[in-house]
């Protein structure tokens, strides 16, 4: 009865443009070490892409992290109906033959905007819309309710489809885990199962935890090498321009090096985005500068205490991720 009252009164405080206009911001977690204890729930981390679907129709409004509206990419979602008034939070996954999420098949569809190809991609390389939360119903504003209280409410709305589903949280971060690496999964996220829901902000009452240590840092630079792109300039912003994180020639293929090429060269800059005297003249020595535009997710061993990456290399472009998103703890 307490929460119902708290629920009402965030309600009428609250509901209004934040759901009849553009939809929130995406609570963002912290990377971290798996917590321990009876305060924290667990779900699994899924590797694709974060997306709200706002009900204000007979189909769901889709939006990226960003902002953008990708409601024409996913048709096979248009079918999930819940009552007007209804935000959830979730992910759009792609699940490779042997039911693992690919993010490398999920890059063919998050930028389609062609309703005619999306229809086409989506009958070839189906995505699924995971939720895991709920933000509003029905008008009611739920993100002041704890974790476990939302949940709840979202399990009881049996959202479940042929392309759409709720996947399940844990009361035990060990055995999440165990499963999260049996399977395969990028990692796992634990909340806490008292925690409110914080509209646009990275907290740490949300922890992902990656079992490969990634990151992912701004492309500044590259150079050649044996091959024509020998290694990537990296870096995190600051007021300054990007701070240096190292050079990472490992991992870029054949494929991926021609993509890459393909992308910095319309980014072609005279002057280095990075902080004065962030780049030793051993990396800086013919480096091609760039605008900071692109981001990559890097893969890791450690770090040094000036903060370069030891041993890195290149997983992926991060296309749903803006450069100001980039930091050494995100």
């Amino acid at each position: 009865m307490a929460l119902l009252g708290r629920l009402r009164k965030v309600n009428a405080f609250a509901y209004g443009d934040r759901v009849t206009g553009s939809p929130l911001s995406p609570m963002l977690a912290t990377a971290g070490e798996l917590p321990v204890g009876g305060e924290w729930s667990y779900e699994f981390k899924w590797d694709g892409v974060r997306v709200l679907s706002l009900f204000s129709g007979e189909s769901p409004e889709l939006f990226a992290r960003s902002g953008a509206v990708v409601t024409a990419a996913y048709p096979e979602i248009a079918d999930l109906h819940l009552p007007e008034g209804t935000l959830l939070d979730g992910e759009m996954v792609c699940f490779d033959a042997a039911g693992r999420p690919s993010f490398t098949a999920l890059a063919e569809r998050m930028h389609v905007r062609d309703r005619n190809r999306a229809a086409r991609l989506a009958a070839s390389v189906p995505a699924t819309y995971l939720i895991f939360d709920l933000l509003f119903l029905d008008g009611m504003d739920y993100t002041g309710l704890p974790y476990l209280a939302r949940r709840e409410r979202l399990e009881e709305l049996n959202v479940a489809g042929p392309r759409w589903m709720v996947p399940p949280s844990f009361g035990d971060g060990a055995a999440t885990a165990a499963a999260a690496r049996e399977n395969h999964l990028e990692g796992v996220m634990a909340k806490r199962s008292d925690s409110v829901y914080l509209p646009g902000q990275r907290s740490p009452d949300w922890i992902k935890v990656k079992f490969d240590r990634t990151g992912d840092y701004v492309i500044g630079g590259w150079r050649p090498g044996v091959r024509k792109l020998g290694g990537l300039l990296i870096g995190v912003p600051t007021p300054e321009g990007l701070a240096f994180r190292g050079r990472v020639g490992g991992g870029i293929g054949a494929a991926a090096e021609k993509d890459l090429l393909s992308r910095l060269a319309p980014l072609a800059a005279s002057d280095s985005p990075f902080a004065p005297g962030a780049v030793p003249r051993e990396d800086s020595k013919g480096a091609n500068w760039v605008r900071p535009e692109l981001v990559a997710e890097i893969r890791y061993g450690n770090r040094t205490p000036d903060r370069r990456l030891r041993f890195p290399r290149f997983l992926r472009l991060r296309e749903d991720k803006k450069p100001s998103e980039c930091s050494d703890d995100a």
